[in-house]
């Protein structure tokens, strides 16, 4: 059997095309890391897939011989064509841009992708705002956003994306990747997460991902302070507040870093967003 970086080679050629810095390309050319992600995703036992930025195929080489419906988000034309000739259906729009809905038929669908850097956190978050999506994801990410992602309560790393994420997903490792297991060669290294939907008693997500961003608009500041503005339009008291973190464990002096997801939670509904 063809090494990555063989197919790497050959698509290259047969695509007459090199990696984009402003796609955010950089091409996967590891056996070891696409052998543990296409593991991953026959794990979930997917009825359908996506793969947003198949490039020369490093995944969907092997995506596609899994023979089930399989959709390509594609921004680059020369590659969506290529992918197009294969006979595979290919959406040529920016994947931040697209409706999903479109893909959501009842389906167990898995989303699968080496992500560009750039969109990572931002599609992260969309489908997280989802209360009907993927299944299951299996995404790399930049290990510092990774590590964003997986963050704990007071943690340096801790901020929204690890609440947005945590409250909606539960997450495991799948692979760490080297600069050296891509081509070009990043200047950081990488890591690829595996994401299985959960059960969320949050209703209302568009609101809640509004409130935790206040709740970390200022990071140093008190919680209380950040939140200020959504206590006088809920005609809240600043006094209630306190008696509300203090059920938590928690003092009047306590910031955004200090409280996990599941507080967030017991916090947005005590502000009656989902009431």
């Amino acid at each position: 059997m063809s090494t990555a970086r063989e197919r790497l080679n050959k698509a290259l050629k047969e695509i007459s095309v090199t990696a984009k810095k402003s796609l955010g390309q950089n091409f996967l050319v590891s056996d070891v890391v696409i052998g543990r992600i296409i593991d991953q995703v026959r794990e979930f036992q997917p009825e359908a897939l996506i793969e947003v930025g198949p490039g020369p195929g490093a995944l969907t080489y092997f995506l596609k011989q899994m023979n089930i419906p399989l959709q390509l988000i594609e921004l680059d034309h020369v590659i969506a064509s290529y992918w197009r000739d294969q006979g595979l259906p290919v959406i040529e729009e920016d994947a931040l841009k697209l409706d999903w809905k479109q893909f959501y038929n009842g389906k167990k669908l898995v989303f699968v992708s080496n992500l560009p850097y750039q969109i990572s956190s931002s599609i992260l978050i969309e489908r997280s705002l989802e209360s009907v999506g993927p299944e299951n994801m299996v995404l790399m990410f930049q290990k510092e956003v990774a590590q964003r992602i997986r963050g704990t309560a007071r943690d340096d790393h801790y901020g929204l994306l690890s609440v947005i994420a945590q409250t909606f997903w539960k997450m495991s490792l799948v692979s760490e990747a080297g600069a050296r297991d891509f081509s070009p060669a990043p200047k950081v290294q990488s890591r690829v997460l595996a994401f299985t939907r959960k059960d969320s008693a949050v209703l209302d997500r568009k609101s809640f991902l509004t409130f935790v961003k206040i709740a970390f608009a200022q990071r140093r500041k008190l919680l209380k302070k950040n939140l200020t503005g959504l206590l006088n339009q809920k005609k809240i008291t600043e006094e209630q507040l306190v008696l509300w973190l203090a059920e938590l464990g928690f003092k009047e002096t306590a910031r955004a870093e200090e409280i996990s997801p599941d507080q967030f939670v017991i916090l947005f509904h005590k502000f009656g967003f989902d009431a």
